[in-house]
C-alpha cells in the first residue's frame, strides 16, 4: 500500500504536464490533436486460425496527430468466443499511420497498421498457441455526439499473412465511443 502511494506521488509531476498540454480548448475542439477509442469489435470467421467462427471482443485505440491530417495510431484488441478453456482467444497489437479528414463534426479516417497477433486456448480437441505478424488496412467515421465525444464505426481488412488459413474472412468491424482532446 505504501509503495503504491509513493508511486502515485512520483508519477503525478510526470503526468500533470502531459494532461495540461492535451487539455481540451475551444481551438482543439474544432480540430482535435488526439483521440482515444474504446469499443466493440468483431472478427470474421477463420481470420487467424482454421475452424474458428467469428470472434467478439473489445478494441482500444489511440491516435496522436502531429500534422493537420496525419497522425500515428496504436490499436490493441482482444477477441474470444466465451469463457471456456477450450475457447480460442486472440489478441492483436497494431500501430501505424492514420490520415483523418473532418468537417462539421464528422471525421473520416484511413489507416494502415502493422504489428502482431497471439491466439491461444488452454484445452479442448484443437489446441491453439501461435504468434504472428499481423496487418490491418481500413478506416472509419467518427460522428460527434457531444463537444469532446464521438461515436465511431469502422471496418478493416485484417490478417496474419504467414498464418491466416486459405479462404478466411479477413474482416473486422468495430463500433464504440471516442474521446477527443
Amino acid at each position: 500500500m505504501r509503495n503504491r502511494s509513493r508511486f502515485s506521488f512520483l508519477a503525478l509531476p510526470l503526468i500533470l504536464p502531459f494532461l495540461l498540454l492535451c487539455a481540451p480548448t475551444p481551438a482543439r475542439a474544432a480540430d482535435p490533436s488526439a483521440d482515444l477509442y474504446l469499443g466493440y469489435g468483431r472478427l470474421g470467421s477463420n481470420t487467424f486460425n482454421a475452424n474458428i467462427g467469428g470472434l467478439n471482443g473489445w478494441e482500444a485505440a489511440g491516435n496522436f496527430s502531429w500534422m493537420p491530417f496525419l497522425g500515428a495510431e496504436v490499436d490493441v484488441a482482444h477477441y474470444g468466443l466465451g469463457a471456456g478453456a477450450s475457447v480460442p482467444r486472440t489478441t492483436t497489437f497494431l500501430f501505424g499511420p492514420r490520415v483523418t479528414l473532418g468537417a462539421a463534426g464528422i471525421h473520416v479516417f484511413a489507416h494502415g497498421l502493422v504489428g502482431g497477433e497471439h491466439s491461444a486456448n488452454s484445452g479442448g480437441p484443437g489446441h491453439i498457441s501461435n504468434t504472428a505478424l499481423a496487418i490491418a488496412l481500413g478506416g472509419g467515421v467518427d460522428v460527434r455526439i457531444l463537444p469532446f465525444f464521438a461515436w465511431r464505426v469502422g471496418a478493416d481488412y485484417i490478417a496474419a499473412p504467414t498464418q491466416s488459413p486459405p479462404g478466411a474472412s479477413h474482416d473486422r468491424f468495430t463500433t464504440g465511443l471516442v474521446f477527443r482532446f
